[in-house]
């Protein structure tokens, strides 16, 4: 087997193991020493790869002005790619599955634009919350891209995820 392929399998093997683990419990308690490790490995790489850019799950670095103080916080997310051609992304607001609203989702309710940074590359995009039947349908697309928000969604109870859509500028 070439060395290339070896790679290629991997990469299919890898997320497939990330999504399973998503499904437990222990996967929620893990969430601290993630959070850790993928602040350590994005500042290891000036932010090109995180650790869960090495286990396979597509995470991006979105900078997005504070809704009170409009100083920029960028923060580190599992995002599910909402386009084939890479121009749309879905970010969803789970928090590990507390009873509350993550601070970034409060930050981009108030935003129109975002900078991310995903493999290296900068761009801009535009922030759009989704509601009402359009975003049913990105919740069932979020759910069979990361099947681990299904037992987020019941950790948080009542509370209602934000999603959001992230388009290229």
């Amino acid at each position: 087997m070439a060395s290339g392929q070896g790679a290629r399998k991997q990469r299919k093997v890898l997320p497939a193991i990330g999504r399973a683990i998503a499904r437990r419990p222990l996967a929620m308690r893990s969430g601290p020493v993630v959070k850790v490790l993928e602040r350590v490995s994005r500042r290891l790489t000036k932010g090109r790869k995180g650790i869960l850019d090495v286990a396979g799950i597509p995470a991006m670095e979105i900078t997005v002005p504070g809704r009170r103080s409009g100083v920029p916080r960028t923060v580190t997310l599992l995002y599910v790619p909402f386009s084939a051609d890479d121009t749309a992304f879905l970010l969803v607001g789970s928090n590990w599955g507390k009873p509350d609203h993550p601070s970034w989702s409060a930050n981009l309710l108030h935003a129109e634009r975002a900078d991310l940074h995903i493999l290296g590359e900068r761009f801009e995009v535009k922030v759009r919350r989704l509601t009402g039947a359009e975003r049913e349908r990105a919740w069932q697309r979020a759910v069979e891209f990361w099947p681990g928000y299904e037992m987020e969604q019941r950790l948080a109870g009542d509370r209602v995820f934000r999603l959001f859509e992230l388009t290229r500028a």
